[in-house]
C-alpha cells in the first residue's frame, strides 16, 4: 500500500485527509509541526508527502526547500495562499503540485496518483549505452560527460551526482531521450505533470533555469539546454 506523509496542523482538514486517503487505501501518518514531519521522512518512510507552509514551528516556501533538500519524493503543497506568485514560489523550491484551501477531496487524489505515476515510471534504454549492471543503469551522452542515475534520480556531470527536484528530474530525463527535439512548454507541462495538476509556462521556465545553473558553466550562455524563441526548448548533444 502506498504510504502518505500528511504534515498539517489544522485539526479539521487534517482529519479530513486522514479519513479520506484512509478509505482510498492509503496508509497515513500525520504530524503537526516541520520538526515532526522531517523526522517522519526518515522514520515513516513516505511515498508521497503533503505539506502545508503554514506550521506552528515553520512558515513559508523555506519549509519546502527544506523537505527537498532531504528528499525527492513526490511533494504537493497544500496551502490557503492562492496567489500566483506563491504557487510559482513553491514550485520553484521543490513542490511538484499545489492546492489551494479548500479542495476536492477528488481533485487531491488525481492529483497524488499523477505524480506518483510519473514519479514511478522508468527511462526506455533505447537512446543509450551502458554497461553497468542493473541496479546501477544510466542515460549517458558520454560525450558531454552527462549521464542520468535511474536509481538514485540524479544528473552526473564527470561522474558527480547532482541533486534535482522530482520535476528537474522528468524534464531532463525527456531532453536526454530526446536529444536535439524541440520541446514546447506544454509539452513539458504534460510530462512533467499531466493535464490536471497545476503548473504553467512560467514555472516550466523556472525550471528550465535552475537546470542551466546545474548543468551550465555559464548558464547566461547556455550550450546543453538552447531555448527555441516562440517554442519552447531543446537539449543538445
Amino acid at each position: 500500500m502506498t504510504k502518505a506523509l500528511v504534515i498539517e496542523d489544522d485539526p479539521i482538514i487534517g482529519e479530513m485527509l486522514t479519513l479520506y486517503l484512509a478509505e482510498e487505501h492509503f496508509v497515513v501518518n500525520r504530524v503537526e509541526t516541520a520538526r515532526e514531519g522531517l523526522q517522519a521522512i526518515h522514520t515513516f518512510e513516505p511515498d508521497i508527502i503533503l505539506l502545508d507552509l503554514m506550521l506552528p514551528d515553520a512558515a513559508g516556501t523555506e519549509l519546502c526547500a527544506q523537505v527537498r533538500g532531504i528528499t525527492d519524493l513526490p511533494l504537493i503543497v497544500i496551502s490557503m495562499k492562492s496567489a500566483v506568485a506563491d504557487r510559482i514560489q513553491a514550485i520553484s523550491s521543490g513542490a511538484d503540485d499545489y492546492l489551494c484551501k479548500p479542495f476536492s477531496m477528488q481533485e487531491l487524489k488525481v492529483r497524488m496518483n499523477a505524480v506518483l505515476r510519473r514519479y514511478s515510471q522508468q527511462p526506455v534504454l533505447s537512446t543509450a549505452r551502458t554497461s553497468a549492471k542493473p541496479d546501477q543503469q544510466s542515460l549517458s551522452l558520454s560525450q558531454q560527460g552527462i549521464a542520468l542515475d535511474l536509481e538514485r534520480r540524479t544528473i552526473v556531470i564527470d561522474g558527480e551526482h547532482i541533486e534535482t527536484t522530482f520535476s528537474e528530474y522528468e524534464i531532463m530525463k525527456l531532453f536526454v531521450q530526446h536529444p536535439g527535439r524541440v520541446f514546447t512548454r506544454e509539452e513539458l507541462i504534460n510530462a512533467v505533470r499531466g493535464i490536471d495538476s497545476f503548473i504553467n509556462d512560467r514555472a516550466i521556465d523556472v525550471h528550465v533555469t535552475n537546470l542551466r545553473r546545474k548543468l551550465e558553466k555559464n548558464p547566461k550562455e547556455p550550450q546543453f539546454i538552447k531555448t527555441v524563441w516562440g517554442v519552447g526548448y531543446k537539449f543538445m548533444k
